[in-house]
């Protein structure tokens, strides 16, 4: 069984689009993750931007990886390096810490991750105001 960061259970980052090295909804990782897709992010428009000026478009859907293309507000499993790379940069993702695996810190500082983080429910719906 896989950890977060926080030392519990590992939670589900995103079924919407499907997310996760192995495209279980999952920040899983194993040793075919060579970029260690373990920081559960919610993207914003700053970060899909710093991304594609990196070289790393998360924009352009790409259906052979069954990839769809990302937007603001997509919970996806990134690459620590790259995301920590947006954090140097100012341009950081928010992090779901609850998904983002323990293997993340590897790479970035818990202390760093806890600056981003942010609690996001299953379902953003219930985010909406009731009208």
């Amino acid at each position: 069984m896989s950890l977060n960061v926080l030392g519990g259970p590992l939670e589900p980052c995103g079924f919407d689009p499907l997310t996760g090295f192995f495209r279980d909804g999952c920040c899983n990782t194993g040793p075919e993750d060579l970029g260690s897709h373990t920081v559960c992010a919610v993207v914003t428009a700053e970060f899909l931007e710093h991304q594609q000026r990196i070289g790393n478009d998360l924009v352009t859907p790409m259906p052979q990886y069954r990839f769809p293309g990302l937007v603001p507000g997509d919970r996806w499993c990134v690459t620590a390096a790259n995301w920590l790379r947006a954090h140097l940069d100012g341009a950081a993702a928010y992090v779901v810490l609850a998904s983002t695996n323990q293997r993340a810190l590897e790479i970035i500082p818990l202390a760093v991750l806890r600056e981003h983080a942010v609690d996001v429910p299953p379902d953003p719906g219930a985010l909406q105001a009731a009208g």
